[in-house]
Formats: structure tokens, sequence, C-alpha cells
């Protein structure tokens, strides 16, 4: 019985290591949810081809965990599927117990997948206690209905039990560690990927728009004695401001490329962010009321951190306009913003009730050159995203098309000045 139940969490094992070896580095851990399917059907399948049957006629092994697993990491698109391979195939193996093996599948199926959003959202140690107590408390569940076929508790049920609630104990403690410590890695070496890719842009940013910025000065002012001429004529006349507004457009990206510099040390400063949020706030509501888009702005924070002024500044101004320029025109829009700290980290959270992002646009935000809007060059985002990881902060978005987005930005404190331009460790 022991043999069989270690056999049935080597199942489990299996298509983890299968994900480790394979799989890591190819899939995104937003896109996962193909795999996750297919290795928890696997798992099923292995698991009921090799199950512990009891003299009473019943047999049982631990399908019940990738399927458990599969329905709080997926919800019901995973869910489902799996609740049809299970109880097909359980029919297929046959003998006692298929109704009850049906029944409690199927409340399974309509009650965990519903705590799915709540359990991702869960921090990983969380998420490991709760998938324990989660799995624990349906197979008590279960071995309590299977008590009620039994006229006398005999001493292979109970040693059954004690043997099926400790592998389930351990083999849904052991997998959901490996699954986090796998998220982990990826989250880790997106972040690393994102730091270096930021830090190449903020080297090259400075030398390139400082050389690019002296001949657009140099045309710019040439442009500008050409309007003076009387002997421009009125097609001549409009070349020249087309070719003015292109200069005025081409600084304006070279001023952004600017703003991706190192933090310089004239700007530094060490301070709550109230005078920086104030500041902003207040140039941003005309033209948040301009758009017909109310701004409520709250500051809580206690804490203080060292930041480049004029870059954080730059970036609170792109988060407000993009939340702003995010209604849609001719409805009345709603900006929420709130600072304030939380286990020694200030919270920048912006909150608007735009059009919203789809799963895809959100994962391609910050990257150089794509904006979800018709004109936008991307590059204020990507300084967005830049300031922050200099600062060592996070950044998460949260969307839903039609009913709007919220960034919440977390900046860790950090006193010396001299730690504000290094890498997150």
């Amino acid at each position: 019985m022991t043999e069989t139940l270690l056999i049935n969490f080597l199942f489990l094992l299996f298509p983890v290591l299968m994900y480790v070896i394979f799989f890591e580095n190819r899939v995104n851990r937003h896109n996962y949810k193909t795999l996750l399917f297919i290795f928890a059907a696997i798992s099923m399948v292995l698991s009921m081809s090799f199950p512990i049957r009891l003299e009473l006629g019943f047999i049982y092994d631990l399908r019940y965990i990738p399927f458990l697993l599969g329905s709080l990491f997926g919800g019901y698109a995973i869910a489902f599927p799996l609740y049809v391979i299970l109880n097909l195939y359980r029919f297929i193996v046959g003998g006692d117990g298929i109704f009850l093996s049906l029944l409690f599948s199927t409340i399974v199926f309509i009650v965990v997948p519903l705590y799915s959003r709540r359990f991702l959202e869960l921090e990983p140690v969380k998420r490991i206690q709760a998938a324990v107590v989660i799995a624990m408390t349906t197979t008590a569940f279960y071995l309590s209905t299977l008590a009620l076929f039994y006229e006398s508790l005999n001493r292979e049920f109970w040693l059954s039990t004690a043997h099926l609630l400790t592998i389930y104990f351990l083999g849904t403690a052991i997998i959901m560690v490996i699954i986090e410590k796998i998220f982990s890695n990826i989250k880790v070496r997106e972040r690393m990927m994102e730091s270096e890719r930021l830090n190449v842009i903020s080297e090259l940013s400075a030398s390139i728009s400082h050389e690019i910025r002296n001949p657009l000065t140099v045309t710019s002012g040439f442009l500008q004695l050409l309007t003076r001429s009387d002997s421009l004529g009125k097609n001549d006349r409009r070349y020249v401001d087309l070719s003015m507004q292109e200069v005025k457009r081409a600084e304006t990206i070279v001023t952004d490329f600017l703003s991706l510099a190192k933090p310089q040390a004239e700007n530094m400063v060490t301070s709550d962010l109230k005078a920086e949020a104030d500041y902003v706030n207040n140039i941003m509501i005309p033209y948040a009321k301009m758009h017909r888009v109310d701004v409520n702005f709250s500051f809580s924070n206690t804490l203080e951190t060292t930041f480049d002024r004029n870059q954080l500044k730059q970036t609170l101004i792109n988060l407000y306009k993009n939340g702003v320029e995010a209604v849609e025109e001719g409805s009345r829009g709603k900006l929420d913003v709130s600072i304030s700290s939380r286990d020694q980290k200030i919270v920048i959270r912006i909150e608007d009730n735009g059009r919203g992002m789809s799963r895809e646009e959100i994962a391609r935000i910050g990257k150089p050159y794509y904006s979800t809007k018709k004109e936008g060059t991307g590059l204020g985002m990507l300084m967005v995203f830049s300031t922050i990881n200099k600062l060592g902060g996070r950044i998460k978005v949260d969307s839903e098309k039609g009913k709007g987005t919220v960034f919440t930005i977390t900046i860790p404190v950090r006193k010396n000045p001299a730690e504000a331009g290094t890498k997150p460790s």
C-alpha cells in the first residue's frame, strides 16, 4: 500500500521535473495553462492506473492532487477538461466507487475553481498553505464519505486513511514548493533581463540624445529664420511650418531619451515624495479637467527614500497623462492617485476608469516604441519602468478592457544616495 502511494507521488513529480528540464526557459509564466492542463492530466491518468484497492472493492489514489492544483491555478478553463478526463478514465478503470468518485469530483469541480482568482493573488507562502489546507480538507471529506459504506471501520481502513492523509499533505506541500520555486526563478530571470535591457538603454540614451540635439537645434534655428523671410511663398511657408512641427516632435523624443539617463547627483534628494507628488498633482489637474477627468489625490506616506527628483516627477507626470488619456473621448473620467507606505516600502497607486488593456498589451507595456496610443512613442512608459528599476522598485499592472487600469508601484526605502542608481539585487 505504501509502495503504491509512493509510486503515485512519483507520478506527480514526473511532469514537474519534465517542465523544469525542458520547458522552464521557454514558457512565459503568464501563458502556462496549456502545459498545466497536459501535465495535470498525465499525472491523473498515471495515478489512476496504479490505485490502491480496498477489500470493500473501492479504489483510491492521488489523482485529486493534480486535479485540485490544476483547478486552483487554471480556474474553470483547466478544471473542466480535467474533470471530464478524470471521470472518463475512472469509468474505464471500473470497480466499485465510480458513482462516489463522480459525485466527489463534481463537488470539487464546482467549488474549488471559485477560489482560483483569490488563490493566485496570495503571496507564495500563503498559496502553499492554502493548497495544503484545501487538499487535506477535500481528502478528509472524501474519506468520511467513503467510511459510510463500511459497516465497521477495520484496521485496513484506518491504516489506509493515515497513509493517504500523510501522502496528500506531503505531496501537495512538496509539489507546491517546487511550483512556487519555478515561478520565482522565472520572475528573477525576467527581472534580470529587464534590468539589463534598461541599463543598456540608459547608457546609450544620454550620449545619443546629446549628439542628436545639436543638429536639431541648428535646424530649428534656420527654420525660424526662414519663417521671417518675406520671399517665402504660401506653399513654401506651409512646408517650413510642417518641418518646424517635426523638429519639435523630434526634440520631444530626444527629451524622453534624456530622461532615461542615470540619476544626476545634483538632482538627488531624500524625501517622502510629498513635495514632488503635490507639484505633479497641481500641474496635472488642469490637464485632467481639459479631458473631463476628476483627480482624487491622497497622501499618507511616512517613509523617505533617495531618488532623482526630476526623474521621479517625470515618472508621475507620465502615469498621470496615461491615466487621463486612457479615458474614452466624450465620457466622464476618474483618476485616483494615492501614495502610502507598507512593509518598509512606499506604495504609489494610480487607478483610472479608462479603456483598459488586454493581457497581451500589459505584457508589452514598457517596451521601446510600444504604445497603446496612436501617436505615442512608448518612451514615456519606458522611462517609468527605467526610473522605478533604478530605485529597486516594482511595477504591477492590473487592467481589464473597458474597466480601467491600476498601476501599483512599490519602492523600497533607501537612504544612501549611492544606492539609488544601483541595480536591484
